[in-house]
Formats: structure tokens, sequence, C-alpha cells
């Protein structure tokens, strides 16, 4: 609203409330002159009755068959008076205060609706306003206007200012992060590559070397080499995982991971994924209960899918003791399609809970010598392929992984 509406509106609030109190005057003085006149009215009876007591019941009959209202030859105007010499106003004020309450009542009701009328167009503009701006649209600018909305106006546009230029300088933080997380992991598959080559010919080496004819010390020697060159092969593998980690953490994060999202069968899904895992569930002596249970489509990228499903059922089986089983379940229902993966053993500690999906985070129960960016790679596949994961203790006892899939 301009100043100029401002000033119609507040014309108008004054207007209509010098009416009401107009209104209200005029009827205040209304009961004033009617009490003025019946003072009048009973004094000049009592005069009358007291000059001549024979007229009292004259009088009674006047007052009673009300008479006296009745229009007429006026025997007082006969003798000179007039309103002014008794002391009563010749004014209608009952119907100048109706009349004015009325109107001033009107036009209240009127200035109250045309301000909320435009308070709500303004609101309702720097609703739609916001709007937009959270659906992604940009370079929006708000028209300028001056009314009482004008400073909430003014710190909406500085506060989205001020977010946009957040949001790109957190873009780009996040996109140079990504390029250096990857020229680092290119960085070291070179020296990976090198050592890697070194250790398989000192391997080859010290094969034939064994296989010659050496004295009994050296055979010792060569066997407690042939370990040290083992424990190298060893942290090369884990150096090259990390690589390959580093990589695919770069592509997240810069968000330029492919995903070919298509109508999966949560049955196939977690099916393939104990198919992936079965030789190392057989060494850890785990069963793996996947039940069918009907027919269930998420819409997911199927490769990128198991490959964060076998990272959860990895760590339930990496918990669970021998002997024990990991298990799976699934449901449906109107709002969401629901995966459980759960296993037998000690549950997560309590002080690891917060810090489960954190990167290389590596919790007080783990046992195995992976980097720790595991879970933070599915919770990062199934949220953006719009699912939710949790992880939590089973009141029974075991840890569980809860995963919510909703429709895109």
């Amino acid at each position: 609203m301009s100043k100029k509406s401002n000033l119609k509106i507040t014309v108008l609030f004054v207007l209509s409330v010098s009416l009401i109190i107009a209104a209200m005057t005029a009827y205040l003085l209304t009961i004033y002159y009617r009490h003025v006149c019946f003072h009048l009215l009973g004094g000049f009876c009592e005069s009358m009755i007291e000059k001549n007591p024979d007229a009292r019941q004259a009088v009674l009959e006047v007052l009673k068959t009300r008479g006296f209202r009745m229009t007429g030859e006026n025997a007082l105007s006969n003798f000179g008076y007039d309103p002014s010499n008794l002391g009563i106003a010749d004014t209608p004020s009952f119907w100048i205060a109706a009349f004015s309450f009325l109107a001033g009542g009107i036009l209240f009701l009127f200035s109250f609706w045309y301000w909320h009328r435009k308070s709500d167009a303004r609101i309702q503009a720097l609703t739609r306003y916001l709007e937009k701006i959270n659906t992604g649209v940009q370079g929006l600018v708000i028209e300028p206007s001056d009314d009482e909305f004008s400073k909430l106006q003014d710190e909406l546009y500085k506060t989205v200012t001020e977010l946009y230029q957040t949001r790109e300088e957190a873009l780009r933080a996040r996109n140079n992060f990504a390029e250096n997380l990857s020229n680092i992991a290119h960085q070291l598959k070179t020296p990976i590559t090198s050592i890697s080559l070194t250790v398989q010919m000192a391997k080859e080496h010290l094969g034939d070397t064994h296989a010659a004819e050496t004295p009994q010390g050296h055979t010792s020697m060569a066997h407690k080499i042939h370990a040290n060159i083992n424990d190298i092969e060893r942290q090369i593998n884990r150096l090259m995982h990390l690589e390959e980690a580093l990589l695919l953490l770069s592509r997240i994060d810069a968000g330029t991971l492919a995903f070919d999202r298509k109508p999966t069968d949560v049955y196939t899904i977690l099916s393939l994924a104990s198919d992936n895992l079965y030789e190392l569930f057989i060494q850890k002596g785990v069963l793996i209960d996947i039940p069918e249970m009907g027919g269930m489509n998420i819409h997911v990228d199927l490769n990128w899918t198991m490959e964060a499903v076998m990272n959860l059922m990895k760590n339930c089986m990496e918990a669970a003791g021998t002997g024990t089983a990991v298990h799976c379940s699934y449901e449906k229902n109107p709002l969401y399609v629901q995966v459980r993966i759960w296993d037998e053993g000690e549950g997560f500690a309590k002080e690891d809970l917060p810090h489960l999906f954190e990167r290389f985070y590596r919790g007080k129960r783990i046992k195995n010598t992976g980097i720790g960016i595991g879970l933070s790679f599915s919770k990062a596949i199934i949220e953006m392929q719009n699912g939710i994961i949790r992880a939590f203790n089973l009141p029974s006892g075991g840890a569980c992984f809860e995963i919510r899939f909703y429709p895109s």
C-alpha cells in the first residue's frame, strides 16, 4: 500500500470514530434533555396543583391519557413562550444520534474491511515471493512500497539475497572440495600402482630365490621377507580401495553420480545384495534371512541401491556372532516403502549412534579394517533417491537399519 492509500484509510478511521463519538454525545444529550423536560413538566404540574387543588384530578387524567402529547395549538405559544424560554432544545437529537452512529459504524466497518483487504493482499504477495524463492526461481525483485510492511519486505529481500550468496558460496566450496578430492585420488593412483608393481616383482624374485638351493638361514629370512611383502600388499589393496572411495565421494559431492532410476522390486535388490556377499557370510558363519513378502516396487537405480544395501548387510554381518543371522524385512504403506536390516549382535554403542553415518567414522565395536565410508556412502545413495535411513538398537538386542523410500 502507498502513502496515498494509508492516508485514505487514516481519514476514514478518523471520520468514523468522530461520527461514533458524535452519535454517543448526541445520545447522551438526548437522555439529559429528557430528564430536563420531565422535571420541568413535573414542576409545572406541582405548581398548578398548589394554585388550584381542584385541578389535581384533571392533571392525573391528562397524564394517564397522555393527551399532552397530542398535536394542535400550543397554549404556551399563545402566552409568548418558546422552548428556549423553558430550557428545552428544539433539535431532534435522537435521530441525529442514530444517524451519526449508523454512518460512523458503516464507515468504520468499511475502513476496517479495506485495510484488511490491503493487508491480506500484501501478505499474499510476500508469501508468493517466498514460495517462488523456495522453488528455486532466482532473480526475483519485490516492487518497492511504502507501508507498514515495508520494513518486513526489506528484511525479507536482504535475507533472501544473503541466502543466495551463501548458497552460491557453499556450492563453490563443495565443488572445489569434490575437485580436490578427485585430484588427490588420481594422484594416489600413480604411486599405488608403482608400489604394487614393485611388490609383485619382489614376490616373483623371492619365489625364484626360494626355489634355488639356499642355506637354512637364508630360507628362514626369505619366509620373513615374504610375510612382510604380504603385509605391504594388504596395505596397498587398502590404499586402492581408499582411492576408489575418494573418487566415488567426489562424484557424490559434485552431484555427477548418474542414476538410472526404474521401478525395481525390493526382494530383488535384497537377494542380489546377499548373493554378492555370500562368500563373506559363509566365512563368518552367519546366515542371511530374506523372506518373500510380496512384490513391492521402488523407483531407484538397481546397481547403486544394491551397493548401499550391501554395505548395510556387511555391517550387520561383521557385528553378528558366528552361528547367528542377519534378517531383512520390508513393507509398504500409502506413504513409503520401508526396508529393515538387523542382526543378532550386541547392537550399536550408545556413543556411536549420532556419528554412524559420518565419513571416516569408526565405532568402538567395529572389528573390520574398513576406512569408515560405507555407511556414509549408503546414506548418500539412499537420500539422493528420495529416501531416508536411520540406525537404532532393537529392544530385544541387535543393531537395525531402517530405510524408507518415498514416491518420486
